[in-house]
Formats: C-alpha cells, sequence, structure tokens
C-alpha cells in the first residue's frame, strides 16, 4: 500500500506540475498588452504543435516580449522533433525572461534530449541560487533534479561525487523518492566497484519498483561474485518481455539495458 500511495502521489503531482506550467492566471499578468499575451498562451498551450498555436505564440511574444512561458511553449514541439537548435534558441529566451522558471526545465532538457551533461550540471547550480533548499522534480517527475545533477556527473566519469549527491538527497528532510533512485545509485556503485554497496541498492529498488534493468545487475553482481547467477539472468529476460523496464515516452534512460545485453551476460 504504501508502494503504491508513493508512486500515486507522484503521478498526481507529476499532472498538477504539468497543468501549473500550462495554464497561467492572466488575471495576475501586469499591463494589458502582456495580459493578451497571456491569454493567447493559454489558448495556444491546448493546440500545441498546430500551425495556429505557434502562430499564436508569435502574436504573444510580439505583444509581451517579457512573458517567458511563450518562448518556452513554442519550444516544445521543436524540442519532440529532434530540431534542437531551434528548441534552444527559443528555451534560451525564456530563461532570459525568467530563469527562476525555466532553468530547472531547461537543465533538466539538456540532460533528457541531448545528452549535454556538462550544459544540464551548470543550470542546475544556476538553479540552486533560486531553490536552494530543493530545486524540484524533473518534468516527467521520474527524478528528482539533484538525482539528474548526480547522472550528469556520473555520465562524466565523476561516479564518487554522483553517488555522494544521491546518497545525500535521500536521507534529506522531507525527500520524496524517484522511480529509480535506488537503481541508479547501485549501479553507480557497480560502476565503481563497490558490489556490496551495489547490491544493496539493487535490493532496495526491487522491494520498491522492480524490473528488467535492475533484475540484470543483481545477475552481473552475482556473475562477479562467483555465484550462481543464471536464474536472475532468466528472470531479467522473463521481465523484460513482460514490459516491465526503464520506460520514457520520448527518449531512453539513463543506464537503460537492452535484451541483448541480457542474453549476452
Amino acid at each position: 500500500m504504501e508502494k503504491f500511495q508513493r508512486y500515486y502521489l507522484s503521478f498526481l503531482l507529476l499532472i498538477v506540475y504539468t497543468n501549473t506550467i500550462a495554464q497561467v492566471n492572466c488575471n495576475a499578468v501586469e499591463g494589458e498588452d502582456c495580459k493578451k499575451a497571456c491569454e493567447l498562451y493559454n489558448w495556444a498551450s491546448d493546440r500545441q504543435g498546430s500551425r495556429v498555436s505557434q502562430e499564436a505564440f508569435d502574436k504573444a511574444i510580439g505583444l509581451c516580449p517579457d512573458f517567458s512561458n511563450s518562448y518556452m511553449e513554442k519550444a516544445v514541439p521543436y524540442l519532440k522533433n529532434g530540431d534542437f537548435v531551434t528548441w534552444k534558441i527559443l528555451i534560451d529566451k525564456a530563461v532570459a525572461a525568467d530563469p527562476k522558471m525555466h532553468l530547472g526545465y531547461r537543465g533538466w532538457c539538456k540532460f533528457q534530449f541531448l545528452r549535454d551533461y556538462k550544459g544540464a550540471i551548470q543550470d542546475l547550480e544556476e538553479l540552486k541560487k533560486y531553490y536552494p533548499d530543493d530545486l524540484g522534480r524533473s518534468l516527467n517527475g521520474d527524478y528528482h533534479l539533484e538525482v539528474v545533477k548526480a547522472m550528469s556527473y556520473s555520465a562524466l566519469g565523476q561516479k564518487e561525487k554522483a553517488a555522494g549527491i544521491i546518497e545525500k538527497v535521500l536521507v534529506s528532510k522531507g525527500y520524496f523518492k524517484g522511480m529509480y533512485d535506488h537503481y541508479q545509485l547501485g549501479v553507480t556503485y557497480f560502476e565503481l566497484g563497490r558490489y556490496e554497496k551495489a547490491l544493496e541498492n539493487f535490493e532496495k529498488q526491487s522491494k520498491e519498483n522492480n524490473f528488467a534493468e535492475n533484475i540484470y545487475f543483481k545477475s552481473k553482481v552475482s556473475k562477479i561474485r562467483n555465484k550462481d547467477y543464471l536464474d536472475l539472468k532468466k528472470l531479467a529476460l522473463m521481465t523484460y518481455d513482460e514490459g516491465k523496464t526503464m520506460k520514457d515516452v520520448y527518449t531512453h534512460h539513463f543506464n537503460k539495458i537492452y535484451r541483448k545485453q541480457i542474453e549476452e551476460l
């Protein structure tokens, strides 16, 4: 029941957060032109990716260039379609207009879509100036942004630093654990050759949200320690075939594992 409540709450928070970003209370916006821009933004957000939507964002930007949400929402279709150059031009304008609101989103996208790990770290460190106690979560709700920063350091080869960040955030007061926190920490320890700590985290992940990638690494630890790993390998393959894997609508998760890798173990 506790696990269900945790992930239900995570899903609920994601819905609320996404809706909060998409819709703005235009009565709180100062200036008639900016109010009109806000209304256009709200209208266009419900039609994201269409020609009329993009044209409406252009009108909103013309009316109120400081209304940062118009740049951000106009940028989204370019990100989804892989036009990262145009996306970056627009999201940089959104960040320039309101860094407090958009730095976390840009940092997450640099990590998730562009694999620009240095850029992600820079944005998340800058965000800390505005939110020193809590950076918030990734847009998809899977990770706290501190964990995103840790994974970025891991990708750059700074494994010890990455592990330290995740360990610290896991014990911080009021921390709401992400979907894959223990898995990512376990993989980091595995890559450091600290197999006992790796297995400890894979076991914790198993109790909260088990999936093929996690079982795969448990079998790898068993093989390295000269213990029977074939049953775990079979379980990983079966779990993979059941569709219980790390999933993302748009990209592949960091430390994602595929069936071929399990077969070759």
